[in-house]
């Protein structure tokens, strides 16, 4: 290895991009990851950390861009932790996603020809303006001005931002009226190191296909310590789709950003949305896929890859406030949700009455202990055709594959959001009498390394 120290600074060519988006160049044969580059990029990096096979460099200055590289929407993309990719192209970061998914089913999964089943990426027709719900921390900047934006990558410092590409357009009028309002009735953003102040978050849902809009004010106390709310809800309900403005208690030192505790200021407690032909309620709580428009095309791909006729059981695994569940509902004769938090349970029997949807039952509890016990309970009857999981990032528990091998469904479908886990899992089931017959990965999250994955399994004995 050449002598590389930290803070040296060196020009490298940028060859391929890792899986968490940063550029890798080489110093010599010594790799180094550097973000906000692209591959094809030559630039001037500083080496800000070494480990022993690898280091992580910094972003100098682009001496010779990338064919591939465009110039950023947003004036704080470098800084702000929310976007990855605003410096490529759309069509090479699915490119990107492609051959990420590829390589992670080929290298962790050990699955071989896997490029033949794999269809191509289906991305947005407009990457921009696409997510239905946003989380603005609430500071003040060096000069005392009450500030709303996004985290820095791996920090707690906003980045000042009142106009987010990727979010619903509706918030730019309605961060305008929340920070007046914090001005004029001097009311104090939270301050983490003191854990004093009341604002610590705004929360917004914007309904796609209703146009509803929630507002949700995090508060660090009770809402009867919000002075003059009356002026605010004038303000906000005149914003057109306005439906819901709500106050969420969390008093905790901790990064989580919602508390359990949810009071109605105005409204309702829920905005209702659509997907296909599905209506889900939904409240600042609530699980819920933050773009509408590919949700739909996901979940579609889970249904076709699902093949049902109408006679099978159908058990969905993570199953959340119903979504996928739903889908699956007007296409099998019968389908059991389960899911280990029990308000999302609740919402997804809401919504199934709201659907008149009555061939789905759910139940709360780990899916590896459920499953088992409802089938040995039935004597056999509320067995699995097809399984659907969504589980987490962290992907299956692996007692749950267990289970998953052991009842035997005819199919198993797949819904995963991180490559590497799904790789995982998918060596444990190719591994139990499983074969991989489809894989389609979607763009759910434009100018972010993060890509969805549907893969449809079959037993091998079929």
């Amino acid at each position: 290895m050449m002598d590389i120290k930290k803070n040296d600074e060196y020009t490298v060519l940028i060859e391929d991009i890792g899986s968490d988006g940063a550029g890798i160049g080489k110093i010599g044969t010594f790799p180094l990851f550097i973000k906000d580059t692209v591959i094809g990029d030559k630039v001037r990096t500083k080496v800000i950390k070494l480990k022993k096979n690898y280091g992580y460099g910094r972003l100098m200055e682009v001496l010779a861009p990338s064919p591939h590289r465009v110039p950023p929407r947003c004036e704080v993309a470098r800084q702000c932790g929310g976007c990855t990719f605003q410096h490529l192209s759309y069509e090479k970061q699915l490119e990107y996603k492609q051959n990420k998914v590829k390589n992670c089913l080929e290298r962790i999964g050990g699955l071989k020809g896997i490029a033949e089943k794999m269809e191509p990426i289906i991305g947005m027709e407009n990457p921009y303006h696409y997510r239905n719900k946003a989380q603005f921390p609430v500071g003040r900047n060096k000069e005392g001005k009450i500030i709303t934006g996004f985290y820095a990558g791996r920090t707690h410092s906003i980045i000042e931002n009142d106009h987010c590409c990727i979010q619903a357009k509706e918030n730019d009028a309605i961060l305008k009226i929340l920070k007046s309002y914090m001005e004029q009735y001097n009311i104090a953003p939270y301050d983490e190191s003191s854990h004093t102040g009341l604002v610590r978050h705004f929360l917004t849902r914007v309904g796609y296909d209703t146009g509803q809009i929630m507002v949700c004010l995090v508060l660090n106390g009770s809402p009867s310590k919000l002075p003059k709310k009356e002026a605010l809800i004038q303000e906000l309900t005149q914003i057109k789709g306005m439906t819901s403005i709500v106050a969420n208690e969390n008093k905790e030192k901790t990064n989580k950003i919602l508390g359990i505790r949810t009071t109605t200021l105005w409204g309702k407690d829920y905005i209702e949305d659509k997907i296909g032909d599905v209506k889900y309620q939904i409240g600042p709580l609530s699980f819920y896929q933050v773009n509408p428009i590919q949700t739909r095309v996901l979940y579609g791909k889970a249904l076709e890859f699902a093949a049902l006729t109408g006679t099978e059981t159908v058990w969905d695994l993570y199953c959340g406030i119903g979504t996928i569940s739903l889908f699956l509902a007007k296409k099998a004769r019968q389908v059991y949700g389960v899911e280990i938090i029990p308000e999302a349970i609740d919402d997804a029997r809401r919504n199934a009455q709201i659907n008149g949807i009555q061939n789905v039952e759910f139940f709360v509890g780990k899916a590896e202990e459920v499953l088992p016990a409802k089938y040995e309970e039935s004597g056999g009857a509320m067995h699995a055709d097809v399984i659907v999981v969504d589980p987490p990032r962290k992907g299956c528990e692996e007692s749950l594959l267990k289970t998953i091998v052991d009842m035997q469904p005819k199919k198993v479908v797949y819904v995963s959001c991180d490559p590497a886990t799904l790789a995982r899992d998918l060596k444990y089931l190719t591994g139990c009498g499983y074969e991989v017959r489809r894989v389609q990965p979607v763009d759910m999250f434009g100018f972010s390394f993060h890509v969805e994955t549907v893969v449809g399994l079959q037993r091998k004995d079929i």
